[in-house]
């Protein structure tokens, strides 16, 4: 078993490219579902994936992207795949405040 502190602050690797850290884990209430991994991006990816020119940038990465978990969390996807696994956090509304 794997509890959620054993992989925060993993690095996210997808080939030779470091994507980012974990920094959150995001899970579907209703079902109890890990659903995503809230990613903080290498400068790299996030140039690479989203054009950006600095890091840093938090962005959900779905779980079904995820390979094996050795050291790092090793993606099944290409480099090319991940813009379809990476989405921006939706804001939280303010009435949920």
């Amino acid at each position: 078993m794997t509890k959620v502190s054993d992989i925060l602050d993993r690095k996210v690797v997808c080939e030779d490219l470091t994507v980012g850290e974990v920094k959150e884990v995001i899970f579907d209430p209703a079902h109890w579902k890990v659903t995503h991994l809230e990613v903080k991006l290498s400068r790299d990816t996030a140039g690479v994936v989203l054009g950006a020119r600095k890091g840093g940038i938090r962005n959900l990465l779905a779980v079904s992207a995820i390979g094996n978990l050795e050291d790092a969390i090793n993606l099944k996807v290409k480099k090319g795949q991940l813009k379809i696994y990476l989405s921006a956090p939706k804001p939280i509304p303010r009435t949920a405040l």
